[in-house]
């Protein structure tokens, strides 16, 4: 099997969600046929909720798409490190896999900060890889926080 990113369009998703106002974090959950199922971007402020990163906003689509609560055999795609809300999230859920592009040191939950996967009270531990996509991710979100201060 080819391996075969999906950060383009996550990417894509982080663009849009700066264009509204949003952090720039984009996601994508890949189905194991290799079909997009949810594609998304932060909606915090959009939706005055604090727990619309663009992960969860994927993750209830997705759920939604496949009609199940969970996504085993599925991927993530994200262009920021989860934080330990959505980190927990994708636990939950089962993602097989999470691919993120920059790392979050200070608000970061896989790699940084909580390290929720690698508490013994993780129900699932996804394979995560890191770094796809991070420069242009990066930019994102220097640009979108220079232009502000």
């Amino acid at each position: 099997m080819v391996f075969r990113s999906y950060m383009d369009r996550a990417l894509q998703e982080a663009r849009a969600a700066a264009e509204r106002g949003e952090v720039p974090v984009g996601a994508v959950i890949v189905a194991p046929s290799g079909e997009v199922v949810a594609a998304a971007g932060n909606r915090t402020r959009e939706w005055n909720d604090p727990t619309a990163h663009a992960e969860i906003v994927a993750l209830r689509a997705a759920c939604t798409a496949v009609g199940s609560e969970r996504l085993p055999g599925h991927d993530l795609y994200v262009t920021l490190e989860p934080c330990a809300m959505c980190a927990a999230a994708l636990a939950a859920a089962r993602i097989a896999r999470i691919y993120y592009g920059a790392a979050d040191p200070k608000s970061g939950g896989v790699a940084h900060g909580a390290r929720v996967f690698s508490h013994p009270q993780a129900h699932h531990v996804p394979e995560v890889y890191d770094g796809i996509g991070a420069e242009e991710a990066e930019r994102l979100l220097k640009g979108f926080f220079a232009e502000r201060r």
